[in-house]
């Protein structure tokens, strides 16, 4: 990879982080719900892909890569349903 394309990957990165987080910033409490289930439908899909990279090959950087996104966004799908489902309970009415 040349350097050219790595800094145009890092601009994109740094851009992408900063929209991302004006973003949520801006997002009203009452929206967090529906967000965190639309953001663990993402993460279901990332796990998807992680289980392709992470596929029959030999050892190799991609499939080292692979698993370690498996597990991440295991971790992000099963932490975001305990928030929601915390959060759920907050509405519900008490016996």
């Amino acid at each position: 990879m040349n350097p050219e394309n790595l800094i145009v990957l890092l601009y994109v990165l740094v851009l992408a982080s900063f929209i991302g987080f004006e973003l949520i910033a801006k997002i009203p409490p009452t929206l967090h719900t529906p967000l965190m289930s639309g953001s663990n439908a993402i993460s279901g899909i990332t796990i998807v892909g992680a289980i392709v990279a992470s596929g029959p090959d030999v050892w190799s950087t991609s499939k080292v890569l692979g698993i370690a996104a498996l597990f991440l966004a295991t971790l992000n799908v099963v932490g975001g349903y305990a928030v929601t489902d915390r959060m759920l309970q907050m509405f519900k009415k008490k016996k």
